[in-house]
């Protein structure tokens, strides 16, 4: 095989496995929004929430490569499948304002791989307990 031929193949592989991820990168229509009881407590969710938890994902430039867009797209969807604030009160709105709060309260959300590119989205402390509280308001 010439070295032309094996280039050819290597580009080719390379764009075939960026395939699965793109097909799943979608930003499918917001359908219905929890009834927030403050901009902010929106404000705060969307900062720190939305991008696994809606439907209006921003797919940065690197969610689009391979290997890290299929943990990008997995972890999306994942998180969109548990809660959706893009589809509230459509089927399975999604985890209870409880088990939310605890998600945030210990931490786990925003996941730390997530706050390594998006160092904005991690509230303070004083957030937390903002977003926390809102969200257990506007969530009933």
């Amino acid at each position: 095989m010439t070295k032309r031929k094996i280039v050819l193949i290597v580009i080719t592989l390379l764009v075939v496995i960026q395939i699965p991820a793109w097909f799943f990168q979608t930003n499918p229509p917001v359908l219905a929004e929890p009834n927030w009881d403050s901009p902010v407590t929106r404000a705060l969710a969307v900062r720190a929430c939305f991008d696994c938890h809606s439907n209006e994902t921003i797919w940065p430039i690197y969610a689009r490569v391979a290997p890290i867009s299929w943990l990008v797209t997995l972890d999306t969807v994942r998180g969109r499948s548990r809660l959706n604030f893009s589809e509230w009160g459509v089927g399975r709105s999604g985890e209870g304002a409880r088990e939310v709060s605890r998600q945030i309260q210990s931490g786990g959300m925003p996941p730390a791989i997530y706050l390594t590119l998006h160092p904005d989205a991690k509230p303070t402390d004083a957030e937390k307990q903002q977003l926390i509280q809102g969200l257990q308001n506007s969530l009933k």
